[in-house]
């Protein structure tokens, strides 16, 4: 009798934690799909900042604070995905845009009111495939 309770016992201790790791590894799958979500939907305002950039570019002799506010937009939506993710071809991606952003408005600090967009653009297109990849 004293082994069937035993075995009793280890099966019902067998069970919660095989119950504790299946939902740890839920939480844990479900977490990640969280991220790739937060990663794909930034990444997508990211490319809409991009495109507003690239307008703006367009239009610099109409209003040139149209090119600081797109590219205020793409560092705003750049931290967002930077503080939520932990993958290293995500953040290499995030810091090369963040590179190309900074050579724009280095461009537009000299005088360059039509400054190349095109390492942004590469850029913004890299991060959104390493997302939904």
């Amino acid at each position: 009798m004293a082994a069937s309770r035993r075995r009793g016992r280890l099966t019902a201790v067998a069970a919660v934690i095989a119950t504790a790791a299946l939902t740890a590894g839920l939480t844990t799958g479900c977490d990640a799909v969280n991220k790739a979500l937060d990663c794909v939907q930034t990444a997508d305002s990211i490319a809409d900042s991009v495109t507003d950039l690239q307008q703006a570019v367009e239009n610099a002799s109409n209003d040139p604070t149209q090119l600081d506010q797109s590219l205020a937009r793409i560092d705003n939506n750049l931290d967002k995905i930077g503080d939520k993710t932990d993958n290293a071809d995500v953040n290499k991606a995030v810091d090369n845009l963040n590179k190309a952003v900074q050579n724009v408005r280095t461009a537009i600090k000299n005088g360059d009111n039509t400054p190349d967009v095109s390492p942004v653009t590469d850029a913004a297109g890299e991060l959104t495939k390493v997302c939904t990849s």
